[in-house]
Order: structure tokens, then C-alpha cells, then sequence
């Protein structure tokens, strides 16, 4: 039998911080340390945590759990607001309404919550002999407000265009690196040239802007560790490995992360470069974010007829009878009664989010243990895809229909040479010497509003800074200045 390792004493030096509800958490706490011949379990106990990155004040008045308060911050925050004018896969909405980044976000949390009540009641049945009161609380009532507080946000790190903007940022540095690596630490320049949304959602998150007071969002550690998919630095990016595929936090904020894993216990794997095991939350958020994009980008392209009605409802008829969930006589007779043709599909579609919920649950709980130790190496989706071929069929048709269909395509295109476009008229001036700049120079560092400049800053700092501006620009209004940029328009913006 494998045994269990914990550390179990407080380590010296390391801030202690009581929390609202008086249960004692590290500002830089206990982390399970792998030893050979053991392995590491997470404490269920520990992996939720109230405290906040920069201000954990008192909110008597506020009848909001800390972890509800999370949701409504994201909710009426700009960033947030900004997505509903991101691409989500097709070009933004003509006379047919398709998805953005905000719709999507939403959908997600939604069905995070589900997810996160069921995983919740899962752990604190099974668990109850290791559960604290107050565990047993957080886990009933709370971890679905984490849970879809977490999916709300796990885009909006994402810049304009979709992944075409995120591949625009890298290749400019790539294109440029003659002229600019130098300039850089390796692990700095290796975070511009694998440009990622998941660390700049950290950023966006965490990161304290010129000129504002606050922490920007302020969110619990608990949150901003569901959204962790990749939880190490760009440095350690190692594409056969699911959860070091991509990278999740910037080197800006490489403490600011480091603060957060150790208030929920996260498992760290390595201090050069930093890496750490996902914490069990994150596969909630993933599933709910996979489950989402693959049945609603089919009914979009289907309401864009794009892909045709037949083989739309087919492939969700399948789905859910594979899955067990239905017969596919009794299917066939209710959408007989549905005459229209939008509307059979939005039945199937949520008939199919429902039976997807369901199966999610399953293997979570399932694996739940593999989960607890870090050792988990599949998406719950691709679990999913091992029980249903169906699902090999949606993603197989979603890639020759939907996401090399011309429209899509287009707007990929569109989009990267705007945000290269935009990279080559601010990050040349910001990283020219004071005495070397020229007027047009001049002119561009005049355009980059102030909380953007980092005018004392070091050259990693002034680039992250453009990144912030062009990062977090909606698709109008990227295009609306460059067309302005390039003279292709000339008028006073209000």
C-alpha cells in the first residue's frame, strides 16, 4: 500500500492569517512535499482558502459569502463587460445572433455551478469523517460559487480575435527577435513569444495598474486557483504534458501565483522553473468550459447554416444515446412535435449539456483520488470521449466545417494583422532610449494611455504594459485604431 507524506508544522518565518470565519490559513502555507517511496495527497481541508491577494478587510454588513462576492465583482467589472465584443469563433453577430466571449462566459458559469453543487454534496458525503464544520459548510454551499465565479473569468485574459490575437502577439516578438531578445531575460522573452490568455487572466486578475488604487479584481486565492489550467511559468511549457501544455502565469506575477497556490495547498512540483500539480478544482472549470464550446459552437454554426439541420440533429440524437441517456425512438417522437428548427436543436442542445453534466460528475467522482494527488492526466471531456465516439464525430466536424469555414478564417486573418499591426507602432517607442526617441515615437507613447505606461519601468515591464493595452481591447475597438494608425480613417474619437 502507498503511503501518505505531509508536512505538519508551521514553517518558520511564514505569515499566518485567520481568516473571516477564525480558521488559520498560510499567507504562505504547508505545501505536501513529495518524498520518494510516498506520494502526496491534498487536504481537502485546506484547498479552499478566503483570503485575498492584496486586501482581506471586513464586510459585516455583507451577507455575501467571500466566494459569492467573487462572482458579483467579476460580473460588474469592465474587463468582463469588454467580452461581450471578443470573438468566441465567428465573426460578431450580423442579423443572426451567434456567441461572443461574454454569452460563452456566462453559459459556462452556469454550468459550473451545477458541477460544482454536485462535486460539493460528492465531497462532503464521502469525506465527512475528515471534513471541519467548517469544510463540511464550504463544500455544501460554497464551492459551486467558486466554481462558477471562476468560469466567468477563465476568458478574460483572452485578447480580441480569439486564439488568432494570442498568435499575433507571439509572432511579433518571434518575427522581431533580432532586434528585441536581447533586450529580455530568457524566461521574459519566453513569455512573449508563447503569449498565452490563461497567464494574462492571472494578470488581468491580479496586477495593480498605474494610476489605480486596489489590486484589481482583489478574488480569493480559491478562485484564482480553479482557473489555473496550466499552473507553471513559460519556462516550463512542455506540450506532452496535459497540465504544462501551455503556461499560467506571467514572470510579473510568478509571486503573486506563488502566494495563491500556497494558500490552497496546491501541490508544487518544482521551484526552476516554477511548476505545480492542478488543484482539484480546476477540472470542474475545464469541463464546464469544454462542455459548452463543443455542443454550442455546433448550434451556432447551425443557426449560421453552416452546418446543415440532418446532421446537426443526428449528431446530438447520438450523443445523448450513447451516453445513455435516452431512447432514440422517444427522441425522434418529441422532435416530431417540434416544428421549428432552431428550436429542436436548442432541445437536443440542452438535453445534451444535461447528460454531459451528468457524466461529468461521474468521472470526477470516479477518479476523485487520482484528482486528490495530482497524478490526474486526462480532461474529464476526453474521459467523456472514451465512452462516446459521438464525441470524436462533433470535434472532427466542428474542425472541417466550423473552424476552417471562410468566415472564421477571415476574421483569424483580419485579426492577426491588426494586433501585429498595433504591437509594431507602440513596443518600438516604449523600449526607444529617452534621447533616441523620434517624433512619430513620440506621437504613438502619447496614444498608450497613462495606468499603460511604465515610463521607470524595466523593458519587460514597458512591453507587458502594451500588452495590457492591446491585450484588453475589444474587436471594434482594435480595428477602429488601427484603421485610424494607418490613415484609413481620420476623425476625433469621443
Amino acid at each position: 500500500m502507498r503511503k501518505l507524506f505531509f508536512t505538519s508544522s508551521r514553517l518558520p518565518g511564514k505569515r499566518h492569517h485567520r481568516t473571516r470565519s477564525g480558521r488559520i490559513s498560510l499567507r504562505h502555507g504547508l505545501q505536501p512535499m513529495a518524498k520518494k517511496g510516498y506520494f502526496c495527497r491534498m487536504d481537502l481541508n485546506k484547498l479552499y482558502s478566503a483570503t485575498r491577494t492584496n486586501y482581506n478587510g471586513s464586510h459585516k454588513s455583507d451577507q455575501r459569502t467571500e466566494f459569492q462576492r467573487d462572482f458579483d465583482r467579476i460580473i460588474f467589472s469592465s474587463p468582463f463587460r469588454r467580452l461581450q465584443n471578443k470573438t468566441q469563433v465567428f465573426p460578431l453577430p450580423g442579423s443572426v445572433f451567434v456567441h461572443n466571449r461574454l454569452t460563452h462566459s456566462l453559459e459556462v458559469a452556469s454550468v459550473g455551478r451545477s458541477l460544482g453543487s454536485l462535486a460539493g454534496s460528492f465531497i462532503a458525503q464521502k469525506f465527512d469523517a475528515d471534513l471541519t464544520d467548517e469544510s463540511k459548510e464550504f463544500y455544501k454551499y460554497s464551492l459551486d460559487s467558486v466554481i462558477a465565479a471562476a468560469c466567468l473569468c477563465h476568458d478574460i485574459g483572452n485578447p480580441a480575435f480569439g486564439h488568432s490575437g494570442e498568435d499575433a502577439i507571439a509572432s511579433y516578438f518571434i518575427k522581431h527577435q533580432g532586434e528585441l531578445k536581447e533586450k529580455f531575460s530568457e524566461d521574459e522573452w519566453k513569455d512573449f513569444i508563447n503569449f498565452e490568455g490563461n497567464a494574462n487572466a492571472i494578470r488581468v486578475l491580479t496586477q495593480q495598474q498605474n494610476g489605480k488604487s486596489g489590486g484589481s479584481f482583489n478574488l480569493t486565492s480559491s478562485t484564482l486557483s480553479a482557473i489555473a489550467k496550466y499552473p507553471c511559468q513559460s519556462s516550463a511549457k512542455n506540450k506532452k504534458i496535459l497540465h504544462r501544455k501551455k503556461f499560467g502565469f506571467f514572470q510579473s506575477e510568478i509571486n503573486v501565483f506563488e502566494e495563491m497556490a500556497a494558500n490552497t495547498s496546491m501541490i508544487k512540483e518544482a521551484d526552476s522553473p516554477v511548476q505545480y500539480k492542478r488543484h482539484p478544482f480546476v477540472w470542474l472549470v475545464e469541463a464546464a468550459d469544454d462542455i459548452c464550446y463543443h455542443i454550442i459552437d455546433l448550434e451556432d454554426a447551425h443557426r449560421l447554416s453552416i452546418v446543415e439541420s440532418h446532421l446537426c440533429l443526428q449528431l446530438l440524437v447520438d450523443l445523448i444515446v450513447s451516453l445513455g441517456a435516452d431512447d432514440k425512438s422517444r427522441l425522434e417522437t418529441r422532435l416530431q412535435e417540434i416544428k421549428n428548427k432552431n428550436e429542436k436543436v436548442s432541445y437536443l442542445r440542452a438535453k445534451a449539456i444535461s447528460v454531459l453534466i451528468g457524466k461529468a460528475i461521474e468521472i470526477y467522482t470516479r477518479d476523485f483520488d487520482a484528482i486528490l494527488t495530482g497524478d490526474y492526466d486526462t480532461s474529464i471531456f476526453d474521459s467523456i470521449g472514451k465512452q462516446s465516439p459521438v464525441i470524436r464525430q462533433i470535434v472532427d466536424v466542428s474542425v472541417e466545417f466550423i473552424y476552417n469555414h471562410r468566415s472564421v478564417v477571415e476574421i483569424e486573418n483580419a485579426g492577426y494583422n491588426v494586433m501585429s499591426e498595433l504591437l509594431s507602432h507602440f513596443i518600438p517607442p516604449v523600449l526607444a532610449a529617452k534621447d533616441a526617441v523620434s517624433k512619430a515615437q513620440d506621437k504613438a507613447i502619447k496614444l498608450l494611455p497613462e495606468q499603460f505606461r511604465y515610463k521607470e519601468g524595466s523593458n519587460y515591464e514597458k512591453v507587458m504594459g502594451v500588452l495590457d493595452y492591446v491585450s484588453g481591447m475589444t474587436d471594434n475597438y482594435a480595428t477602429d485604431l488601427y484603421r485610424k494608425i494607418k490613415g484609413i480613417e481620420i476623425g476625433m474619437t469621443v
